[in-house]
């Protein structure tokens, strides 16, 4: 018989702290306790990053949003460590901690292989978390589902935003994103 090892946050965090993961060679997180490993970004998932870092960095105020790329956000009342693929967070230096939900303006997944588990999974933690925004870029459906206003544990707003349509962030931006740019 086999079983899934259920660790807290605090018990992660000092198996980071100590290397425990350093072998594997994998990307991982911690999803309501259990260790979940990532699948690999193949090229579309990394251009698609890569225009949203750079629309993100051009578009928001350095001295007020930092752009975080694939780390750790800390949501320990979850007993999570998820690592979404952007963060918009205040500005700070995050050398002793890990952005809260309550630092999150905007958190990106870009989902290519993903998009249940970040539809359904993600979706619901980050909900329950109270982060404010959550938009899920769809590589295969070519759209970019936005989740909005979270009250008990669901987001009361849902959206999808298709090719030919802007979308810009409850958080000031300069430009909206042009979907029809981003996969195209």
């Amino acid at each position: 018989m086999s079983t899934i090892l259920q660790v807290d946050a605090a018990e992660y965090d000092r198996m980071v702290e100590c290397g425990a993961f350093d072998h594997l060679h994998r990307k991982i997180e911690l999803i309501r306790g259990e260790i979940r490993q990532m699948n690999p970004a193949g090229p579309l998932h990394d251009d698609l990053i890569s225009y949203l870092i750079r629309w993100s960095v051009l578009t928001t105020d350095g001295k007020a949003i930092l752009v975080n790329v694939q780390t750790g956000l800390d949501l320990s009342n979850l007993e999570s460590r998820p690592q979404p693929d952007l963060l918009w967070v205040p500005a700070a230096r995050y050398r002793d901690r890990h952005p809260t939900a309550a630092d999150v303006k905007l958190a990106i997944e870009v989902s290519d292989s993903s998009l249940q588990a970040d539809l359904i999974e993600k979706a619901a933690l980050y909900a329950e978390a109270r982060i404010v925004e959550y938009w899920i870029v769809d590589a295969k459906g070519k759209c970019v589902h936005v989740f909005r206003h979270p009250q008990a544990g669901e987001y009361r707003e849902r959206n999808v935003a298709k090719i030919g349509e802007q979308l810009s962030p409850l958080e000031a931006c300069q430009v909206p994103l042009d979907l029809k740019d981003l996969f195209v």
